[in-house]
């Protein structure tokens, strides 16, 4: 089914043209800054320059790919309802996912109907484990592409996991047609934001480090001072 899918060069890079990966990109835009936006562009494009170096990421479903790239920050944009008060933002942005492709199946969307739970479950896997690409790197196909073009994006192509992947040519290119726009800054400031609003739902994210490094009075309570509060029971 991905393999037929039509395609279309966005900034020098072959990727698939359907009307389910048009509308994420509308929905990327409206749920995003535009500095956010272009990072999930730009990490779309250079998964899908990596994935296609790899033969065992050649058989992945390149609509779920894209659709997961494409919205895999939407749970960092406080103005649009997406972020919650109890959840990680990669949990939040994966449930915005899953709430895109209902909506797009209700409004009987061109392709949304072919989403089962199996490929619903992939887009939801490949945004809730994009920033543990320790455990993305182990999952199906579409999660570590996802992984992987999120990753060389934030780290750039001389990253070690990257540099036999990625030529720094190819990096400008997709810069170029998609400009960073001070990405680094706006998404340590999303973080310190998420440390403020939502400390416990940050443990274990990496949203943490941020707000250990840079944000006053941060901390979360421990993981016995969690269980003594009634958050899961030992025995």
């Amino acid at each position: 089914m991905s393999s037929t899918l039509p395609t279309r060069l966005y900034g020098g890079v072959t990727v698939p043209n359907t009307p389910l990966i048009t509308s994420a990109l509308a929905f990327s835009q409206a749920h995003s800054t535009p500095t956010l936006h272009n990072h999930m562009i730009r990490s779309w494009l250079l998964g899908f320059l990596i994935a296609d170096k790899l033969p065992h990421l050649q058989s992945r479903d390149r609509e779920a790919h894209s659709i997961a790239a494409l919205l895999h920050d939407v749970g960092l944009d406080p103005t649009h309802g997406i972020i919650s008060e109890d959840k990680c933002f990669e949990v939040d942005s994966a449930n915005a996912a899953l709430a895109f492709l209902a909506q797009a199946e209700e409004e009987k969307e061109a392709g949304a109907e072919q989403y089962d739970q199996h490929r619903k479950q992939l887009v939801w896997d490949a945004i809730a484990l994009h920033a543990s690409i320790h455990i993305a790197l182990h999952k199906e196909p579409e999660v570590v592409a996802t992984a992987m073009g999120i990753g060389a994006d934030l780290m750039g192509p001389e990253e070690p996991m990257f540099s036999e992947l990625l030529t720094r040519e190819e990096y400008e290119n997709v810069v170029a047609a998609v400009p960073r726009l001070g990405i680094k800054t706006e998404f340590g400031e999303a973080m310190c934001e998420l440390c403020r609003r939502k400390p416990q739902a940050c443990v274990g994210s990496v949203a943490e480090r941020w707000g250990e490094r840079y944000v006053e009075g941060f901390k979360p309570r421990t993981v016995l001072e969690r269980l003594e509060g009634g958050i899961g029971r030992l025995g």
